[in-house]
């Protein structure tokens, strides 16, 4: 048994085959998923597990060069803007944060290894991590 890291084999399975520049999504709830994309869905109700929970643990075992934001969530969830960025503010190496049009982070899960869904319930948590290179 694992002792550490991610414990959902579904999760661990992408990111031990991601290579660099490779994305995987972390959405709420509401997010449509593309159905050549694969879902792993941990929604058990709304808030859980929450975005966050799943963010962090996620991007304590993933290297990430680049994340993806809808620009939207400036205005229309700035509370978990901040979040996000506090959370990546902590990393040695912030990566770099690129905002796109919420219809444009729609279409660009088509291209993710997965869609992770959270059972998040505010608008526009929402993130494209890509990899970075671990060497």
């Amino acid at each position: 048994m694992k002792k550490h890291g991610i414990l959902n084999s579904q999760i661990a399975s992408v990111l031990a085959n991601m290579g660099h520049t490779d994305q995987i999504c972390i959405a709420d709830c509401g997010l449509p998923i593309p159905a050549e994309t694969q879902k792993i869905d941990l929604a058990v109700r709304f808030g859980l597990p929450s975005f966050l929970d799943v963010l962090e643990a996620v991007g304590a075992d993933m290297q990430i060069e680049e994340i993806l934001l809808a620009e939207e969530i400036q205005t229309h969830n700035p509370e978990m803007l901040q979040k996000i960025q506090a959370y990546f503010a902590s990393n040695p190496k912030m990566p770099t944060v690129t905002l796109v049009p919420h219809a444009q982070l729609k279409q660009m899960t088509k291209s993710c290894k997965a869609v992770v869904r959270t059972g998040e319930n505010t608008p526009y948590a929402n993130i494209i991590l890509q990899s970075g290179c671990i060497f």
